[in-house]
C-alpha cells in the first residue's frame, strides 16, 4: 500500500480546535471540493479596498499535466468565469499568480443535543490556498472546460454541442489555481453531551437527542420548452439515481462516529 499524500501543516492551515477532526489528506480534501456544487473563492480585491472579495464559483480539482492523476494526488483547482470579471482581470495582472483561498463545505446531518451548546452539524469542510493564473494554452483551456462541465453531470460535455465556438471561447476565462497548502475538517457521529446532563434523569428524560441525516437530493429531470428528445438519456438517469443513493448513504452512515 502506498503512502498517503498530505498537505503540509503550516501556521495558517493547522487546525487547533478539535484537531482530531482535521485532515490534511489530499484525497479527502480534493473529494470535498469535487462533490461541492459551489465553492467560495476569496481574493484581495484592490489595494484601496479594505475588504477581501469573495465569490461563489464552480470549481474542480484536476491535473492537465497528468490527466490520469487520482483524487489523492497533487492537483490544481480550475475555475471558470467571464473574461471581463474583476477576478479574471486581477489574475491576469498578477505575474506570479493572484493569491486566493478556496472553501467548500458539505453538511451531512443536524446534531441535536441536550443543551444548545452541544448542538452541531455533521459536516465535511475543506480550505485550499494557492495562486491563480489565467490559462492561456488553448488545449488546456478546452480540457478544463470539459472537466468543469462534466462536474455538473458526468458525460455532459460529450452530450452537448462541442467544441465551444470562437465567441464562447473568447468570452470565457479559465483560472488554474496552483495549490500550495490546504486542510480539511470532518465531523461525524452523534451529540457529545456532558456527563452531568446525560446522568440527570430530569434533563435526559425530557429532551430527544440524535441526528437528522441531511443530503442534497436531485429531483426528477424536467425537459425544457425547446427540448426535442423524447426519452431521458440513460447517462442522466444513472447519474440522478446513483448520486442520490451515494449522498443518502453517506449522510446516514455519518451518524455513526468513525
Amino acid at each position: 500500500m502506498g503512502r498517503t499524500l498530505t498537505y503540509p501543516k503550516l501556521e495558517h492551515t493547522t487546525v487547533h480546535r478539535l484537531n482530531n477532526r482535521a485532515t490534511y489528506d489530499l484525497g479527502a480534501i480534493h473529494s470535498i471540493v469535487n462533490t461541492s456544487p459551489v465553492v467560495h473563492v476569496s481574493f484581495p480585491s484592490s489595494t484601496e479596498e479594505p475588504f477581501p472579495a469573495i465569490l461563489p464559483m464552480i470549481g474542480q480539482m484536476g491535473s492537465f499535466d497528468y490527466p490520469s492523476a487520482g483524487i489523492d494526488e497533487p492537483m490544481d483547482c480550475y475555475l471558470h468565469g467571464y473574461v471581463t470579471s474583476r477576478l479574471m482581470k486581477l489574475a491576469g495582472d498578477a505575474t506570479e499568480g493572484l493569491p486566493v483561498t478556496i472553501a467548500a463545505t458539505k453538511v451531512d446531518g443536524l446534531v441535536l443535543a441536550l443543551t444548545p451548546f452541544h448542538h452541531s452539524y455533521n459536516y465535511r469542510s475543506a480550505v485550499l490556498y494557492g495562486y491563480a493564473q489565467i490559462v492561456t494554452d488553448p488545449k488546456e483551456k478546452v480540457w478544463a472546460m470539459e472537466l468543469i462541465t462534466d462536474s455538473i453531470v458526468p458525460e455532459r460535455w460529450a452530450n452537448s454541442r462541442t467544441p465551444p465556438d470562437s465567441g464562447e471561447l473568447s468570452s470565457t476565462s479559465i483560472l488554474r489555481v496552483r495549490i500550495s497548502s490546504g486542510s480539511g475538517k470532518i465531523r461525524d457521529g452523534g451529540p457529545h453531551d456532558e456527563k452531568k446532563d446525560e446522568g440527570n434523569a430530569k434533563v435526559a428524560g425530557k429532551f430527544w437527542t440524535g441526528v437528522i441525516p441531511l443530503w442534497e437530493t436531485l429531483g426528477s429531470p424536467v425537459p425544457s420548452d425547446s427540448n426535442q428528445i423524447k426519452d431521458l438519456p440513460s447517462y442522466i438517469v444513472s447519474y440522478v439515481n446513483d448520486t442520490n443513493k451515494q449522498r443518502s448513504r453517506y449522510a446516514v452512515e455519518a451518524v455513526e462516529e468513525k
